[in-house]
């Protein structure tokens, strides 16, 4: 028995180190890394097992092992769990002093905030747009950063979805790029579609200076054509 209780400092260290501050937009990290700890340090007892009742005398030795090992893991895990969780945040969670009931109120506080942060994050990746202020290499992963995130909180989107979405959010000069997807047999994944939408800025850009300089040779020859013709009314 001495060699588990010795064993827990250093295993709860470990993981301990793992568990990032409870933010308000992190709920779902925060929940599966505590979880985690608790389970590896053995510490999760206290939230998967009611509080047994207090032993008397006539209790079997059994029963009271059991009572002294729920009692001294309940405050321990409160304890790690209360130390995960930003002062500003604190103060809005009812207190408690079993680990079971704290836990139940931060699930009750978060759960809606979660469905809050998901609507957000679906408005934002239905209004994306690729505007060339970066690269479009930066444009997808952050599209499909949003669309992991939603999938934590059960929104769940398939990959030729996410494809239809990133295709829509490109610009008019993406046109002939996405005509060409939309008559091709095979369906892309995120990778496909990542590295053919490189390819084609690689290539709009190569076209660019071409079209510049069309433009340019352009009003070039106007402004000569209308030199031209007023010299030759003065002549007249």
């Amino acid at each position: 028995m001495v060699e588990v209780f010795t064993a827990f400092p250093t295993a709860i260290f470990n993981e301990n180190a793992r568990i990032p501050m409870l933010s308000g937009d992190n709920y779902v990290e925060w929940k599966e890394k505590v979880l985690l700890t608790l389970g590896y340090s053995d510490l999760d007892l206290a939230l998967s097992v009611e509080e047994p009742p207090i032993p008397t005398e006539s209790s079997m030795l059994a029963a009271m092992a059991n009572y002294e090992r729920w009692e001294r893991y309940d405050p321990l895990s409160l304890m790690l769990i209360k130390a995960h969780i930003r002062q500003s945040i604190r103060g809005s969670i009812p207190n408690s002093d079993k680990v079971k009931a704290y836990m139940k109120a931060i699930d009750e506080q978060f759960i809606s905030s979660d469905k809050a942060l998901a609507s957000t994050l679906m408005k934002r990746l239905s209004s994306m747009t690729f505007d060339r202020s970066r690269i479009v290499h930066e444009h997808i992963m952050e599209m499909r950063d949003i669309a992991a995130k939603l999938k934590s909180f059960e929104v769940n989107m398939s990959e030729p979805f996410l494809v239809h979405f990133i295709l829509n959010s490109l610009p008019a000069e993406y046109s002939s790029f996405k005509i060409s997807y939309n008559t091709h047999k095979d369906k892309w994944s995120i990778n496909k579609l990542l590295t053919m939408c490189v390819q084609e800025q690689e290539r709009l850009k190569d076209e660019t200076p071409q079209s510049v300089n069309l433009v340019t040779h352009g009003k070039k020859n106007a402004k000569k054509g209308k030199k031209y013709s007023h010299e030759e009314e003065k002549h007249l």
